[in-house]
């Protein structure tokens, strides 16, 4: 329990900054927020940066995979959504790593940024 707490803290603190110091647009997270929110059913007050996608906001797998189609189209982008899941099942990653929102949206950042990359290349 200390555990998940201390990730959840590192999370909060973590909130808006990528690796590389640049700040998160915060509409990455109100609309990744949004999209759980509707396609979940999950209240939209309970979703908070920290939140973990199954662990605290109940989320079943099926769910998540219809919320993550909407938000690769909101985006336009591809999330590896299997790959993630391999590296956690693997334990070459934690959890939290992708299904903390917070980092979640950091990822959709990292994948926006790298096709704007590609595309302007």
């Amino acid at each position: 329990m200390a555990r998940r707490s201390t990730e959840a803290r590192a999370a909060r603190a973590n909130y808006g900054e990528t690796r590389s110091g640049n700040r998160l647009m915060a509409s990455t997270f109100d609309t990744v927020a949004d999209i759980i929110s509707e396609v979940c059913d999950v209240p939209r007050e309970s979703i908070t940066p920290a939140s973990h996608v199954t662990q605290d906001l109940n989320v079943d797998s099926l769910n998540f995979l219809d919320a993550v189609f909407s938000i690769d189209q909101r985006f336009g982008i591809t999330i590896p959504l299997e790959d993630w899941t391999q590296e956690v099942n693997e334990g070459t990653a934690r959890g939290s790593k992708y299904f903390v929102l917070a980092n979640f949206c950091a990822e959709i950042d990292r994948l926006i940024a790298a096709k704007k990359s590609v595309a302007a290349g």
